[in-house]
């Protein structure tokens, strides 16, 4: 099993490095624009195998798509970071051309991968590389909703003062600060719906932290995050690989599913090795499905800067 990701920086080497690390797949390429960084962070990381006990092999490479060849899996991670007060919308300008370029490069040398879109306006951008590919839509994924997941969750342990294990929960929607939907009525600890324990103040709090995560550590860091960034990419790339059948919630077309259709946005989906095996119809209550809504009017208005883009 061969991966690429394309874009060597924090969040393309985070990937790289969580991936290699499972020892699941034989070889991952890494791939910058920027001379020898890639090659770079490929030894760098390569020199912690006999530490931490892996034999995946990892290349670098500075803009040669044909060391990505006969990929089974590749991950875009390119364009510029969120800086902060910016908006995952205002990057949409620099990294539409970019994705576009990527993505087609990419198919060029492996025809049959399954691409995971992590780049940002993360959902414009897989619906973008719909757009320009034309490959089955089950093998165009957009990351967005394991990480939003993930954020909720740490959320929630935080909230509950208990294990992280202990807890589950889903965010779809939007992969924005305002278009997430963080699911508190259907989150649990160990089966037990976490409304048994948390008062509505406590969740609502819960909900608004898990939506404005990423503003948040941007705000920190002074660019996007990324290691969760990279362990989501990870899990959806292990449970390709594996053929795994997990549930993520991930941004993909739709086609009339939760009454929505051409458009990319984050539900719940079952992954495997062809990618977007199923899409999983969860029963919305009202209020959910009307901020859903909301959520993919504001993806519309976001895909439509395209067109006047002419990407």
């Amino acid at each position: 099993m061969k991966v690429t990701v394309v874009g060597a920086g924090a969040v393309g080497a985070s990937c790289a490095e969580y991936i290699a690390i499972k020892n699941f797949v034989s070889e991952v390429v890494l791939l910058d624009i920027k001379e020898n960084y890639a090659e770079g962070k490929a030894m760098d990381l390569m020199q912690t195998a006999s530490l931490n006990d892996f034999d995946t092999k990892i290349v670098g490479s500075t803009n040669d798509y044909s060391k990505t060849a006969n990929s089974d899996i590749a991950v875009i991670t390119s364009g510029i970071p969120r800086k902060p007060g910016m908006t995952r919308e205002e990057l949409i300008g620099i990294n539409a051309g970019i994705v576009k370029s990527v993505a087609q490069q990419l198919l060029k040398h492996s025809p049959e991968a399954i691409l995971i879109i992590v780049s940002n306006p993360m959902d414009t951008m897989t619906y973008l590389t719909h757009q320009v590919c034309g490959i089955p839509k089950n093998r165009i994924i957009g990351m967005g909703g394991a990480l939003d997941s993930a954020r909720f969750k740490y959320r929630l342990a935080e909230a509950l003062e208990c294990p992280i294990s202990d807890v589950d929960g889903m965010v779809i929607g939007g992969h924005s600060d305002k278009g997430m939907i963080p699911l508190t009525r259907l989150a649990t600890r160990n089966s037990v719906r976490v409304s048994e324990f948390l008062s509505n103040d406590r969740l609502e709090k819960v909900l608004n932290d898990t939506k404005v995560g990423g503003a948040t550590l941007t705000s920190m860091l002074g660019t996007s995050a990324w290691y969760a960034p990279g362990a989501a990419v990870s899990a959806l790339v292990h449970s390709i690989s594996c053929d795994m059948k997990k549930i993520f919630p991930c941004s993909v077309l739709l086609a009339g599913e939760y009454g929505l259709s051409d458009l990319c946005i984050g539900v719940p989906v079952v992954v495997g090795r062809n990618g977007v095996e199923s899409i999983v119809q969860i029963d919305l209550n009202e209020n959910e499905k009307h901020t859903l809504q909301e959520s993919a009017i504001a993806v519309n208005q976001t895909n439509k800067l395209l067109a006047d883009l002419k990407i």
